[in-house]
């Protein structure tokens, strides 16, 4: 039984501010696409309402769980999430239809007076809820001479940027991708080059989920798709998966084409894995040819995990690293 082309087609999205801009940015390509309308239907997820900390209440798939449900009982259609959001085993039953063109993928200061990190004063307080962020920005802080306390915090954009606006902080981290699509990117102090802080694995880019027997929407989807985009973020989510680490742990990995004037010619990934209080960081890089297929991105986060652990890397991820 096939659905009128005219049908609208059923977005599930999460409902925080951000998730609903990532949202509908890509109802509109897909209703270009497609020639349908979108719907966007919102759904709640126990990683919006729980106030704990992430890395407690099972890190990696709390916000991409309730999603997946609603594909799976066929209450919405296609899902957008975060790509750094996704748990890194697909399952066999929905397809990741596309992964558009990435945004910014690097990590934002958020300070008071608009200070750059490096104009921080000793002992600064920076708020992120991110191992990985703590264990860069301590790992930086000490090589040059600079004092932080890293501070453990949680909420939405706004609560964030509250806290240094209220003065409880003198700085809050947050990825450049999602100030953009909020159009909050005004507020940023610094932007964090990957050489001082590596994003998470996927950092701005999303992911496009559908159920797997749906070839005609799939293909539809497909449009979306950008092959060096989704050659990137699977490298590094590759790296993660073999380093054996959930989101909570703090690995931070980042993949990018290395041009000869208009000419690609190679896929550098970085990887990285740290204590969080930074006193020790694993930190290694592996340059090959642009991954054509998808195992031969996967092969690539594997060789460099393989070389991470070799290095010592499985010691710094905490009581997971079994």
């Amino acid at each position: 039984m096939s659905e009128p082309e005219t049908a609208a087609l059923r977005l599930g999205t999460r409902r925080s501010k951000l998730a609903m801009a990532q949202s509908g940015q890509v109802a509109d390509a897909v209703s270009q696409v497609t020639g349908r309308p979108v719907e966007l239907v919102e759904i709640t997820t126990y990683g919006d309402t729980s106030r704990e900390q992430l890395a407690q209440i099972g890190g990696t798939g709390v916000f991409v769980t309730a999603l997946r449900d609603a594909l799976l009982r066929g209450e919405v259609d296609f899902a957008v999430h975060s790509l750094k959001d996704l748990p890194t085993a697909q399952p066999d039953d929905l397809a990741l239809a596309a992964v558009p063109l990435r945004e910014d993928p690097r990590d934002v200061l958020v300070a008071r007076d608009g200070l750059t990190f490096a104009e921080l004063p000793d002992g600064a307080r920076v708020g992120t809820g991110s191992p990985r962020r703590m264990a860069q920005l301590n790992a930086y802080a000490r090589n040059h001479g600079m004092t932080i306390e890293t501070v453990p915090i949680r909420g939405n954009v706004d609560t964030r940027i509250g806290f240094v606006r209220k003065g409880e902080l003198d700085a809050v981290v947050l990825a450049a991708a999602g100030l953009h699509r909020i159009g909050r990117i005004d507020e940023v102090s610094d932007f964090l080059p990957v050489d001082t802080v590596l994003p998470a694995p996927g950092q701005g880019a999303l992911a496009i989920e559908c159920a797997a027997d749906n070839a005609d929407l799939i293909a539809a989807l497909g449009e979306l798709d950008d092959p060096l985009t989704r050659a990137a973020v699977t490298a590094e989510r590759s790296l993660l998966a073999a380093l054996e680490a959930g989101c909570s742990a703090p690995v931070g990995a980042f993949a990018d084409l290395l041009a000869d004037g208009q000419i690609v010619k190679e896929m550098r990934l970085r990887g990285v894995v740290g204590t969080t209080d930074g006193s020790t960081l694993v930190q290694l890089s592996t340059t090959g040819p642009v991954p054509e297929t998808h195992d031969q991105a996967m092969a690539l986060g594997r060789e460099l995990a393989a070389e991470m652990l070799a290095k010592g890397a499985a010691g710094l991820m905490g009581e997971r690293a079994l």
